[in-house]
């Protein structure tokens, strides 16, 4: 008797410790979740990655190469390992590949629509918002060997921005907004007044205006055979921007997909009535911008302030022969607004995040890397390369960059006038950006909203007929492309939640029908020797 109730509990056992292993490893799909370590190890060597964007620019690489340097002198036994990428796109998608085989890195130069799609892997990405408020290795912690910025010194709309889902996912680097670089001379050419804000009107009646002809083909204002005199570099931008001007929607909060709707076309409608002449056209279906506008061949140029050394007469970088640049006098303005006395710009620009790994001491070690990478020295150092913003108020009020400021126009290199003055533009109108909401597919809806603009004029270029029916295609197609239709409102991360608590394997179910049946047999075995013994 007590055999056989023995070998029944050997039995229960046995399965009950094979279901927790199953579900156990179920459970364990991803990385355990961080946890900052008591004290960092300083006797270890750590070798960590970082993975940067950098737009062809030397000046960019010398300060990320120095930057390294001098963090090294200070921690000695942590070595960086640099990796440039020339798109963010492509640090994007390599990410994205190497999440599966854990080999990600240790700090990468990111955006929040990207990192929101990272999250889709289990603890990839790690949650700052415990390493920022500790005590010592936390944002100007004790025991950090740099003078870093405190939580305050952070511009707080910046800072705002790499938080979604209940956490700080990332920090930002650097900020930037998109401007419009202006040909004042081809303006004033036409006989316009080139007014302090911009606005659509404004810009499209210069645009068409500028395509008269003489009778050999050359357009009057420049004396050339092209002309495009409105060049748009990111048409998401334009489409995301143009929506909130217009207070319209585009998405939300609960990651709702608001774009398809009957503003945008009537925006879409409007956009193609300037394609005919050729009035209008995008970087993806013409070229850079700054090209045509140094070439005399542009008056209306939008790319970001990250742009300015590419744009004007002495712009230190060109793409174009210096015998193609035609000399003009350059302004910087605000994107195009409906309501010039309430001017929306989109807020953009970098933001570093840090990736979870086995070793806890690897990933303090990453953040320290990424903690000076907001100190002030970098900070100015690489916001004077393009025309960039520090992301501290500590960075913008110190007596370097505020100098650095105030030598605007004093030579063509670094303190070119175009640069300083994208720059100094965007800090006098912070209040005046916005951010678009981070969601699982946040990146793909607004690749749709350039998509939508891209197809339209190059439909009219084609000489289709843009209509009503043209325009139901045209949703149904960018849905289709971007798989929109696969992201749900109510759960802005669906694809993390499946991993974390989707379904368990057959395998695991099989042994909770076992286990259930096995409870039922020595249940019944102990009910009948009772009723046996009475």
């Amino acid at each position: 008797m007590k055999d056989k109730k023995n070998v029944a509990l050997r039995v229960l056992l046995l399965l009950t410790g094979c279901l927790c292993l199953l579900t156990g490893c179920h459970g364990q799909e991803g990385l355990r979740a961080f946890a900052v370590p008591k004290q960092f190890d300083q006797s270890r060597d750590y070798e960590i990655t970082f993975w940067a964007k950098n737009d062809t620019n030397k000046v960019q690489t010398a300060v990320y190469e120095q930057a390294i340097a001098d963090f090294e002198t200070l921690y000695p036994n942590i070595h960086v390992n640099l990796r440039l990428y020339t798109d963010y796109g492509k640090i994007y998608n390599d990410v994205i590949t190497n999440i599966a085989t854990r080999t990600t890195p240790n700090v990468c130069i990111t955006y929040p629509d990207h990192i929101a799609t990272y999250l889709t892997g289990v603890n990839t990405v790690v949650p700052l918002e415990e390493l920022m408020e500790d005590e010592w290795y936390g944002l100007h912690g004790s025991e950090v060997l740099f003078d870093g910025p405190a939580m305050e010194e952070v511009v707080p709309q910046y800072l705002d921005e790499c938080a979604f889902e209940g956490h700080y996912y990332a920090m930002p680097y650097m900020r930037s907004t998109e401007v419009c670089y202006v040909n004042r001379t081809y303006v004033e050419k036409l006989g316009y007044t080139l007014p302090d804000i911009l606005t659509w009107d404004f810009v499209w009646e210069v645009s068409e205006a500028a395509m008269r002809q003489d009778q050999e083909g050359n357009y009057l204002v420049n004396g050339q055979k092209i002309l495009i005199p409105f060049l748009y570099k990111s048409t998401d931008n334009m489409m995301i921007q143009m929506l909130k001007q217009k207070d319209a929607g585009y998405s939300n909060e609960e990651g709702e997909l608001l774009l398809f709707q009957d503003t945008t076309k009537e925006l879409l409608y409007d956009i193609a009535s300037h394609v005919p002449r050729g009035a209008f056209s995008t970087f993806k279906i013409s070229g850079y911008p700054a090209n045509f506008l140094n070439a005399g061949q542009c008056i209306f140029a939008v790319d970001s302030t990250a742009g300015a050394t590419w744009m004007g007469t002495d712009a230190p970088l060109l793409d174009i022969s210096e015998d193609k640049v035609v000399e003009f006098e350059t302004e910087v303005r605000m994107v195009p607004q409906y309501d010039p006395r309430h001017p929306k710009m989109i807020s953009q620009g970098p933001s570093i995040c840090i990736f979870n790994k086995e070793d806890s001491q690897e990933v303090l070690a990453s953040w320290l890397f990424a903690q000076y990478l907001l100190s002030d020295k970098v900070q100015t150092a690489y916001a004077k390369t393009e025309g960039y913003i520090p992301v501290t108020q500590k960075a913008q009020d110190s007596e370097e960059y505020q100098e650095y400021l105030s030598r605007c126009g004093e030579d063509t290199e670094q303190y070119y006038q175009v640069k300083i003055e994208a720059a100094k533009l965007l800090m006098e109108h912070v209040e005046d950006t916005f951010v678009t909401p981070v969601f699982n597919g946040s990146a793909s809806l607004r690749d749709a909203a350039g998509q939508l603009i891209e197809n339209t004029v190059k439909s009219v270029r084609r000489g289709e007929k843009i209509e009503d029916k043209y325009m139901e295609e045209l949703y149904q197609e960018v849905q289709a492309l971007y798989r929109l239709d696969q992201i749900k409102g109510e759960n802005r991360l669906g694809i993390r939640e499946k991993k974390e608590l989707g379904e368990l394997p057959m395998t695991a179910k099989g042994l909770l029908g076992a286990l259930a049946g096995a409870w039922i047999g020595i249940l019944g075995y102990m009910g009948w020797r009772r009723w046996k013994r009475r």
